[in-house]
């Protein structure tokens, strides 16, 4: 069994910041990549941004500049520190991870999503 738990959603204002973190834990025996997506109303879902081998990154062009993505491998947690907020950043927020578990299944897994709302 893996889990990804994520924190740290919640409603601010334009202009201001949010970190989420994301934990996660059960039978892992590697992660190769852990990463953001989020999903606004009526929307695909989409890539926000990613990290390699816990040094590799990527980010969607609209949060570059804004966003930056953290990992502790040790710890099996990813972060994501969004500043200068915009109210289209409003959305859910999934953690992904691509790793392979103690069994030696690979797949991506998901969290349950943490709601980020950006509004005066």
């Amino acid at each position: 069994q893996v889990q990804l738990v994520e924190s740290g959603g919640g409603l601010v204002q334009p202009g201001g910041s949010l970190r989420l973190s994301c934990a996660a834990s059960g039978s892992i025996f590697s992660i190769y990549s852990m990463g953001w997506y989020r999903q606004a109303p009526g929307k695909q879902r989409e890539l926000v941004a990613a990290i390699f081998s816990g040094v590799i990154t990527n980010y969607a062009d609209s949060v570059k500049g804004r966003f930056a993505i953290s990992r502790d491998n040790a710890k099996n947690t990813v972060n994501l520190q969004m500043n200068s907020l915009k109210p289209e950043d409003t959305a859910v927020y999934y953690c992904n991870s691509d790793l392979t578990t103690s069994w030696g299944r690979r797949g991506d897994y998901w969290g349950q999503g943490t709601q980020v709302t950006v509004s005066s």
